[in-house]
């Protein structure tokens, strides 16, 4: 029995043991992957992985199980305990799936890794870094390809099946300071192709060129209220947080989020436009289908400022009334500013470079603290040397309203395209 037939075969099954509506979701993962520890190439690999969720409704009750094993001999209890989980579950109208859509297939890069070209890319990529940059020590560096074919189908007559591959990179490093080691840093990318050599892409050369520099870390002076310039490395989690804590499913439920009477009135900067595209060229991983089996489309979150759309599933959109999301977040693509970085930098009184942040989640109101890692000190214009021991704190939403400038260029992670944005009124303490 094929993967395709065989959810096609539990979503039968579902329906026969009395599920009213019932969703699958197989996914199949072939990972091949290159590993770099402490400068030697320790394990070339592929793995497949294979994951099934089944999902029932019955009297308004949901049950939802996800197995490894996937075969008949898996399935056929799964599909029982499936009910017997919603059989046990508090009743909620707005329990649904999706409605009926067209199928569709949807395909997105590669079918198979090019073996030759990961390892050349990545043996050149450590004789560039020891070159080039000569204090920075590899922790770990990680390159695969992974194949991810999904099928996706429901009672309502929902069919998307969705291929698509790529290569990532990840890598962790510090930098020697006179006897011992800076503090790790880590960043990545995701590509369609390894076109490109690999310190070319992401943020790689501009934080290994900030680590390089040998400086010896020290402490803010004092505690103060200053500036931030929030790198695109950073700034994805801070995005991320926002959106968690305003406009998805549990601040809108809950009633907690200050934006949700706000739809279609400014709510942050107006040098803050946020699109999330997952279904455009310009971003290289993506995603077609939504978590409840919609087909994404590209949604733009703040024009100007203005909220333009929450960020809420067919549930979500129940409960509260309010319009469903056309995608599921992420896939940022934040629009350009008019300002060269070189320039934001000049105007920093007083304040930080934040290339990451070390926190828990920011509470209901936006408020957060946590420690400034990888970062530097800013005065009069100048980067004046790299952070220790230095905590920032302040309001979320406070932070994307007080946003001064938004820099020209961006960094293209793949995932999302983002620039530097330069804001006002945290608290660091040194």
């Amino acid at each position: 029995m094929s993967t395709k037939e065989l959810t096609t075969y539990a979503l039968h099954a579902l329906k026969q043991a009395g599920a009213e509506k019932a969703e699958t979701i197989l996914t199949r993962t072939e990972k091949t992957e290159m590993n770099l520890e402490n400068g030697a190439l320790k394990l070339i690999r592929t793995t497949v992985d294979h994951h099934l969720r089944l999902t029932a409704l019955k009297n308004q009750r949901r049950g939802s199980l996800l197995l490894n094993k996937i075969d008949r001999t898996a399935l056929d209890p799964a599909v029982q305990e499936v009910l017997a989980i919603a059989a046990s579950s508090a009743p909620d109208p707005a329990h649904d799936i999706a409605e009926y859509q067209p199928p569709k297939i949807f395909n997105k890069g590669g079918t198979a890794p090019d073996f030759d070209l990961m390892y050349q890319r990545f043996k050149t990529f450590t004789s560039d870094v020891a070159a080039e940059f000569p204090r920075i020590l590899l922790l770990n560096a990680h390159l695969d390809f992974t194949r991810q074919t999904t099928f996706f189908q429901n009672s309502n007559g929902v069919d998307f099946t969705v291929n698509q591959g790529g290569y990532r990179f990840a890598v962790t490093f510090s930098a020697r300071e006179g006897h011992g080691s800076s503090s790790f840093n880590n960043t990545g990318f995701f590509t369609l192709d390894l076109k490109e050599e690999l310190l070319n892409c992401g943020s790689l050369r501009i934080l290994f060129d900030q680590a390089n520099r040998g400086q010896t870390p020290r402490k803010a002076p004092g505690k103060f209220t200053g500036e931030v310039i929030i790198t695109p490395d950073c700034l994805e989690e801070f995005l991320h947080s926002l959106l968690e804590i305003t406009i998805s499913d549990g601040p809108l439920i809950a009633g907690t989020s200050p934006f949700r009477h706000q739809l279609n009135q400014q709510v942050v900067s107006s040098r803050l436009t946020l699109d999330c595209r997952p279904v455009s060229p310009e971003i290289s991983s993506g995603y077609f289908i939504t978590s409840d089996g919609y087909e994404a489309q590209n949604a733009t979150i703040f024009e100007n400022g203005v909220l333009k759309s929450f960020l809420l599933s067919q549930y979500g959109a129940k409960k509260t009334g309010l319009p469903r999301a056309a995608n599921d977040g992420g896939a940022f693509v934040v629009t350009p500013g008019d300002q060269p970085l070189a320039t934001i930098l000049k105007k920093v009184k007083k304040g930080l470079l934040l290339n990451r942040f070390s926190g828990g989640a920011p509470s209901p109101n936006g408020d957060f603290s946590g420690v400034a890692k990888n970062s530097f000190y800013i005065e009069d214009g100048t980067i004046q040397y790299p952070l220790s021991e230095t905590m920032i704190a302040g309001n979320l939403i406070t932070l994307f309203q007080s946003i001064l400038a938004v820099s020209q260029e961006r960094i293209d992670f793949g995932s999302a395209i983002l620039p530097w944005i330069h804001a006002y009124g945290v608290t660091i303490s040194g």
